[in-house]
């Protein structure tokens, strides 16, 4: 187990975690892995995610230690995000399930994000209640990359957000996928074409992007907007549903 030293009172609940996680909390995603928000101990509201066994290559390629499988990275990658000003829920802790030597279900415990909104929220927005947000979205994703940090599964649920007398507020999540480094305008547009809702929402929002990065805005535009083109429709061609008009 890998624990924040911060988090160590927590130690002996952490560890019988795995085997009472299904008692514990309440569930707010359960597809492929599961994901609860619990109360530890200390009055701590906490975010834990069960991951399932990895398919047979990643088990042996996570097992081997060629790759560190996707918890211990959410456990790792945090650090790296709120050193450079990017928030993101505080680490707990990280925990695997061997058999003989392979991993099987492994957790990730954070602390609960106190960030209410996601951007599936703007599924179905009609035009006016979005450019604020479309905009100021640009500009904080702008700063993720100048410094350095790519999120390579920039999804509606990906990215928290609130509003409060001193404005918008942003957070990340599920940061098992990143690249820190040099973003350069075809990196960075090419994680810009997965939100959700008007295609309008987009456009602000890469227009945004550009103008804080001093990118040209038709360059960025034209290439996000054929990605977004690309991924929707593999992403529609594999079964899945939208509940919003697509617009090409």
């Amino acid at each position: 187990m890998l624990i924040n030293p911060k988090y160590e009172h927590l130690r002996e609940w952490l560890e019988q975690l795995p085997e009472n996680f299904e008692q514990l909390g309440e569930v707010i995603y359960d597809k492929r892995n599961q994901l609860r928000v619990i109360t530890a101990p200390d009055g701590t509201l906490v975010n834990a995610k069960r991951y399932c066994i990895p398919h047979a290559v990643n088990r042996v390629v996570y097992s081997l230690g060629i790759r560190q499988p996707k918890g211990q990275r959410a456990f790792l990658y945090p650090a790296r995000l709120l050193e450079r000003g990017i928030d993101t829920p505080e680490p707990i802790a990280y925990i695997e399930r061997r058999t003989c030597g392979l991993l099987g279900l492994s957790y990730f415990i954070s602390v609960q994000s106190p960030l209410k909104h996601t951007f599936f929220e703007f599924s179905q927005a009609q035009e006016g209640s979005y450019e604020e947000i479309a905009e100021t979205l640009g500009r904080f994703v702008a700063m993720m990359h100048d410094r350095g940090v790519l999120h390579l599964d920039l999804s509606p649920g990906n990215i928290l957000w609130d509003k409060d007398e001193q404005g918008y507020h942003f957070a990340v999540v599920d940061i098992n996928r990143m690249r820190f480094g040099e973003v350069g305008i075809q990196q960075g547009c090419a994680t810009l074409c997965r939100m959700w809702g008007p295609k309008r929402f987009t456009e602000l929002f890469v227009r945004s992007y550009a103008q804080a990065r001093a990118f040209d805005e038709e360059e960025a535009l034209s290439l996000t907007l054929q990605a977004r083109t690309a991924y929707w429709t593999r992403y529609l061609h594999r079964g899945h549903t939208i509940d919003f008009p697509l617009e090409f």
